[in-house]
Order: C-alpha cells, then structure tokens, then sequence
C-alpha cells in the first residue's frame, strides 16, 4: 500500500495559498473558458422557452451572479455546503426541454415552482450519499464522465466549422486545427510560465488568424454598454399545485437526480486532481459540494434561469495545464464572474472569441475529461464484471445519443427525456452494479457498541464466517484477526470521546471466490483515513508511535483497505484472502 504519486506538476494543492498574481491569471483562464458556453446555454434555453431579449440580458446576469456565489461558497466549505475547492460553477443545459414544457403549460412560474421542488434531490443525493454508496460507485461515475465528454464532441465538431455567413467554409477547420496544434505543442512541452499562459496564448493566437481570415467582428464590442445592470424578471412561483405540476415533477425531477449524480462525480474528478499525494477520497467534500449545487439549483429556481454545476471540465484541465488548485482561485473567479455581470463591455470581449477556436481548445479539455473518467473506473481495480458494467453502460449510453429509439417507442416529449445518452448508460451502469451487489451470495450483519467490549461478538461472528466458507485454521484465524485490528483502528478515534452511550457499529460480511469482504460501518467522525494512514505507513521503517500498530498489523492481515469518511458516518471496507 504504498503512497504513490497522483500528480507531480501539482504546485498548490486545494489549502495552500498561490501568489495573488497567479491566482489572478488562473482564475480568468477558468473564466475565459466558462463564459462563452454559459451564454450559449442561457440563449439556448430563452429562445426555446419563447423568452425575449429583456429576459436573456437578465438571465445572463442572474447567472453571473449565481455561479460566482455558488463558486464562492464551494471555495469556502460553509458548514456542510460546498468542498473547500477550486469549483467553476456554471449552467447546465439538460433541462432546456423540460423548461420548455413548462413554459409552454403554466408560464415561467411554473417553471420557477418545479425547478426548486426538484432541487430537493440535490440534497436528498448529498444526504443520502453513505446508502449509495454501493450503487454510485467509481465504475457508474467514471462511465458518466467519459460519456459526457463523448457525447459533447459533435458540439465541439460544430464549432469549429461555425463561421459567419459570406465566409470560405475551409477558414474555419484552418483556424482550428492551428489553434489545437499549438494547443497541444504548449501543454506538452511549454516550460514554466509559459505552460501557464498557454490557453491566453492558444485563444489569442487562433483569434488573430481568424480575424486575418474574416471570422472576426468587433461591432458586438461597439455596440455594448460599459455598466449596467438589467431590469430584474423575477417569474414569482405558481403554488396551486395542479395536475400541470405533478405532470411536470418527475420529468424535473429525473435529470435533478443524474445532475445530483453527474456532481458526485465532478467532485470525485476534482479532488483526485487536487492532490499532489494520491488519497483516498473524503465523500464528505463530495456531500458538500452536492449541497451547494442544491442551493445553486434553487437560487435558478427563483429567478428563473438554468440551474447550476460544477464545470469540471474547465476546473481539471486549469488544474492540469497549470499545476495550481488553491481555492484561492475559486474567490478570484468568484470575484470575476460578479465584476463582469456588472460590466457587459468585458463579457462583450471575450464573447466575440471565433466558434472554431473555442472548439478548438474544448477538444483538447474533452480529452482530458474523458481520460479522468477512465482513472475513475479504474480506479479500484478493472476486473471483468467491473469492465463488463462499464463497457456495456459505455455503448448503450453512446448509442443512445446517436440513435434514439425510446423516442420513437414513447414518443419525443418522454423519450427524448429518458433517451439522453448520459442518463440511459448512468442507469445502465446504476441497474447492472445493483444486480451484482445484491444478486450474489447472502450477506451477514452484526451489530454491536463500537468499543472494546464487542470484541468477543466479532470474534465469533467472522469465525463463524470462516468456518461456513470451508476455510483453513490459518485464514480464518487471519480473517479474524484483520476484524479485530479494523475495530482497534475505529476506536481510536473515540478514545477521547465524551459520549454517554458508545457509537454503534455494523459489520457486513460478503464472500467472494476466495475471498471475503469485511465492510465496518461505524458513526464517528472527524478523525484521520484509514486507507491514507496506511499509505503512510507504507514509507515508515520504525514504529514511532505505539497506536500504529493496529494500522500496521491491519495492512499484514488485509489485503486491500478502503476509507470512506461522510458527515457523521465512517465506512470501512476490509478484503481478506482465504483459503480452504
């Protein structure tokens, strides 16, 4: 279980302060990337809810001022809402259909009303994140994310031969590919400052070819005003409840849950980018930043715009191409997204970038996006059940996108809801992990008082469970003795503690083919990983510390431990090798 190296270009990792200056220039490429797909999302769903040109300029700013709060807020890690990280928040553009329909049944304060009602699911999925743990797993998020970016590349495709009326239709793929080569030349061998810059230097160049080819206009930049803030359109809430309403909820409420889930797995993506030490993963930043894209969600709801997400794309790449994840930047961008909302000379500018550049450089985040799906799958180790669920929730999800044949089954409204690409291969690879984990052999419990005195109840309990597997002396008394180190291990995080009554303490025992999987769910809180300590271990040649030896004796009888840690409840997962 040796520590090895997540990321060696890591400079600053999510606690640890970058210079201002630095902070500055990362903060603005993250800006620099969101901002033209937040317009595009925004004009797209007001010109398919019919909305005019008073509600685009408000909703353009509302969403400023929304994803800058909620950037902030992930930044901060109030109470339990948001993860202490750099997290670009910006709109998302699975609900532009459903919006539509509501428009279209019940104006926009029905639209207002079934936005936030849904947005409960953001929460319900950060409360309820240690009891799905089973079924969102590495396998089911890491497939999300490669289909997300999968699914994106014909926009991005689209883009890069997007050029104004009266242009030659070559001038767009010429920009393009200039503008990825020298993309991809300065991400692999630019040295220092200059990696840094290497977006601002990409987007600038690709812009002046595309203006030496005619791609490039600055009326948009002219006729723009320097200050103002428009005039506000709150829809109010429609609270009578109809049939209009209840009709509406679950098509709101679905893509609620895969944006619910879709978060979980940014904010896996982000916080193994974040570490310059390869950790285990602490769900209980995970929880928060679901939560604070809850509050995102409502705060849409209210005044009637897209609702939020983490761009994970911009917040990885930015972190890969410049080695620098302080959430620093996510109050620098913060900051920048509220400034702009106030000056629409400044959004002006950087929207008058050319279609083919940004397409450009969106394929070269895709890409990255999409290997970071696959580290996640990978990530517990790939063996065939694992790769079979990935594999097939890979095509089906694709080939849905391509081709969808629930629309034709249950006509466009529902199926081109429940026909998206990313929701069928997540609820593809949601069904199949479900089978396996709850289709194989029965599983045993035991529950005790998390001390000391249940040590003779868990000694019987896996001895019992050795002898029911046919295994020999030697392994049932390692199966033993690995549960007994996990409880040590546990209680020493309680040893200060001042609670009348001991935390309780649930113990399921699943059997493998040789194996037999040990999970410990305990509810302690605030105490050091498990897996991380013994990662540490791993480097040590003495034993400085007498309360190590549990964790030491724990790796020698273990095969493999995992940590999870949520708000108020730790889960750790033992796998033991026996053998008959």
């Amino acid at each position: 279980m040796q520590a090895s190296r997540a990321n060696e270009q890591l400079r600053y990792e999510s606690d640890e302060r970058s210079p201002p200056l630095l902070t500055l220039a990362v903060a603005f490429q993250c800006i620099m990337l969101i901002l033209a797909p937040l317009v595009m999302t925004v004009i797209i769903t007001g010109k398919a809810t019919g909305q005019d040109d008073d509600y685009l300029n408000w909703a353009l700013f509302a969403m400023l001022i929304i994803g800058g709060f909620i950037t902030a807020i992930q930044a901060i890690r109030l109470w339990r809402l948001g993860c202490g990280q750099m997290v670009i928040m910006g709109p998302t553009i699975q609900f532009v259909v459903a919006s539509a329909a509501a428009v279209s049944e019940g104006g926009p304060a029905l639209l207002a009303t079934v936005l936030v009602i849904s947005s409960l699911f953001q929460f319900a999925v950060a409360a309820w994140l240690p009891f799905l743990r089973r079924i969102i797993t590495p396998v089911v998020t890491g497939t999300v994310l490669m289909l997300i970016a999968a699914t994106l590349l014909p926009i991005v495709f689209d883009r890069m031969i997007d050029v104004p009326e009266g242009s030659s239709q070559s001038s767009g793929p010429i920009v393009a590919l200039i503008t990825i080569v020298l993309s991809t030349v300065l991400a692999l061998r630019a040295p220092g400052i200059w990696k840094l810059w290497s977006p601002v230097i990409c987007i600038g160049i690709g812009t002046l070819v595309a203006a030496f080819l005619g791609l490039y206009s600055f009326q948009r930049v002219l006729d723009s005003s320097w200050v103002g803030i428009p005039e506000p359109q709150f829809p109010g809430f429609d609270l009578s409840f109809g049939v209009e309403f209840w009709a509406l909820l679950p098509t709101f409420a679905i893509p609620s849950l895969v944006l619910a889930i879709k978060v979980t797995s940014d904010s896996v993506l982000i916080q193994t980018a974040s570490q310059r030490e390869q950790r285990a993963i602490d769900f209980r930043r995970v929880q928060g930043t679901v939560g604070a894209n809850g509050i995102g969600m409502i705060l849409s709801g209210i005044a009637g715009v897209p609702p939020t997400m983490p761009v994970s794309a911009t917040s990885v790449s930015i972190i890969n191409l410049t080695g620098v994840a302080s959430r620093a930047v996510g109050f620098a961008a913060a900051a920048i997204f509220l400034t702009i909302a106030v000056f629409p000379k400044l959004t002006s500018i950087l929207l008058t970038i050319p279609d083919p550049v940004m397409g450009a450089y969106l394929l070269l985040i895709m890409g990255m996006y999409f290997v970071g799906g696959v580290r996640t799958v990978i990530r517990d180790g790939l063996d065939q059940r694992r790769a079979l669920i990935a594999g097939l929730a890979f095509c089906a999800g694709l080939g849905m996108h391509h081709n969808n044949i629930l629309a034709v089954a249950l006509g466009d409204s529902v199926g081109s809801l429940l026909g998206n690409g990313v929701m069928t291969g997540m609820i593809v690879a949601m069904l199949l992990t479900a089978f396996t984990e709850f289709s194989g052999k029965r599983r045993k419990r035991l529950q005790v008082d998390l001390s000391l005195s249940s040590l003779p109840q868990l000694d019987e309990f896996l001895r019992k469970l050795g002898s029911e597997l046919g295994w020999n002396a030697e392994s049932t008394n390692r199966l033993s003795a690995a549960g007994e180190e996990t409880l040590s291990s546990l209680l020493l995080s309680t040893e200060d503690s001042d609670a009348a009554t001991p935390p309780r303490l649930r113990v399921t025992a699943t059997p493998g083919e040789g194996s037999a999987e040990l999970e410990f769910v305990a509810s302690v809180d605030d105490h050091e990983n498990i897996q991380d300590r013994l990662a540490y271990l791993g480097d040590q040649t003495e034993i400085p510390d007498p309360s190590e030896i549990s964790f030491r004796l724990l790796r020698h009888y273990a095969s493999s431990v995992q940590h999870r840690k949520y708000h108020g409840i730790d889960v750790v997962t033992v796998q033991v090798e026996g053998s008959p």
